[in-house]
């Protein structure tokens, strides 16, 4: 049986990248021409990243936590920074816990925290039905629920009270600040998953309301944040009974706030 393989001119492929602005040209022409099986494929890969397609899109999947995880076009892209989120909400939650992943997105969060903790139970939210769609499909595997709606509205009633982690990568951005975003992620994905309100604190301030009441006594939220959010982002939580820890990352560019409900 013959065999065909093609033989991509990497050399050239790289300069194309470079020159529509991809900073990690070399790093993005090895991903691409690895999804490839034929010429043909690959250029129409490479057409869709110089185009501007976010990589992750192009490639159907983003890389958190060790973790490959599939994502849809229009929903979030895990970032790197948010590896923080995970590490202090392991770092913070005991054994055998129950967990919730809110502004679950693809799922990356949840997947990762299924890995690091033995929780009894994890489900994960989010009110995006594409965002959804993609976490059920990595979640799948793994027999974690995802529902769909606003924050806690979705959640077993019996579940209040009774949480012993929520984590939230809930929107942050204030809304004027959107527009200074790379073009990647304010023309590709949700804005629902990207726009915080005025101050950027609109959704966590509501995380931070219903976590009161459907944490467990000495149970933890653990949410995301700009590091010049902190201290309004503090006086929530302390407003709504939780006593908040701020963790910071710089060389990872990033703000982790634990906040735990007394016991």
């Amino acid at each position: 049986m013959t065999v065909f393989s093609f033989r991509p001119d990497r050399p050239a492929l790289v300069h194309r990248l470079r020159a529509a602005g991809c900073v990690y040209a070399e790093d993005e022409a090895e991903l691409l021409i690895a999804a490839a099986d034929s010429a043909e494929a690959l250029a129409g890969l490479v057409d869709r990243r110089v185009a501007g397609l976010p990589l992750e899109y192009v490639l159907g999947w983003a890389e958190f936590c060790g973790e490959r995880i599939a994502v849809d076009p229009g929903v979030f892209v895990p970032r790197a920074r948010t590896a923080l989120l995970v590490d202090v909400a392991v770092a913070v939650t005991g054994p055998a816990a129950a967990v919730v992943d809110l502004c679950c997105g693809s799922g990356a969060t949840t997947v990762a925290l299924a890995r690091r903790l033995a929780p009894r139970w994890l489900a994960a939210a989010d009110v995006d039905p594409a965002a959804v769609a993609c976490a059920r499909r990595n979640l799948a595997p793994l027999a974690v629920p995802v529902f769909e709606g606003d924050l806690y509205d979705p959640l077993p009633e019996r579940w209040r009270g009774r949480l012993d982690l929520v984590l939230a990568n809930a929107p942050y951005v204030p809304t004027a600040a959107v527009a200074l975003m790379p073009p990647e992620a304010r023309l590709h994905e949700a804005p629902v998953a990207l726009d915080g309100g005025p101050d950027g604190l609109a959704v966590l301030r509501r995380v931070a309301e219903g976590a009161g009441r459907w944490l467990a006594p000495g149970g933890h939220l653990v949410v995301e944040a700009g590091e010049a959010q902190v201290e309004a982002l503090r006086a929530a939580l302390t407003a709504v009974g939780l006593r908040p820890t701020v963790t910071r990352d710089d060389d990872r560019d990033a703000t982790a706030v634990s906040a735990r409900r007394p016991g």
